[in-house]
């Protein structure tokens, strides 16, 4: 999908085909997403990180008025980890089309999908590449788990 047409207002980056992430949606967004294809959102970012950051539910009414499925999966530094990376790849592998992720910049969602990839044995180049493409650096990551021991 192609969002770089203006028509989004949203900072809206595509990882791969089947997903897209960016930094904390509003609820109004949702139903350009929807317009856009989009079929499922999954939050990364815990309710209450910033003041001004509308809570999860408010976000979730508005995707279940366009029949958008949502996922709650709030990440932080200390609880992202390889359980968690294998949650969020099921439930990516269980999405009836295109999701777009989100949490406070994107970047957690970002290194959240590569540790998935790398732990699926996508090559770590491969990874760093399509994170890269959309304005995420993950090298240090993908050299963690292509470092021998």
């Amino acid at each position: 999908m192609d969002f770089s047409n203006g028509v989004i207002r949203m900072d809206y980056r595509e990882l791969d085909g089947a997903l897209a992430v960016g930094p904390q949606i509003m609820p109004e967004d949702v139903a350009t997403l929807a317009a856009k294809g989009i079929r499922m959102l999954v939050c990364n970012r815990p309710d209450g990180e910033e003041a001004d950051q509308p809570e999860f539910a408010a976000i979730e009414a508005a995707a279940e008025g366009q029949g958008i499925a949502t996922v709650y999966l709030p990440v932080t530094g200390q609880t992202m980890g390889p359980e968690v990376a294998a949650r969020f790849r099921e439930i990516l592998d269980a999405a009836d089309g295109p999701v777009f992720a989100y949490c406070r910049s994107g970047t957690r969602t970002t290194y959240l999908w590569s540790i998935g990839e790398l732990l699926n044995g996508r090559a770590p180049a491969e990874v760093v590449a399509l994170a890269g493409r959309a304005g995420y650096d993950v090298s240090a990551l993908a050299q963690r788990f292509s470092s021998p021991g």
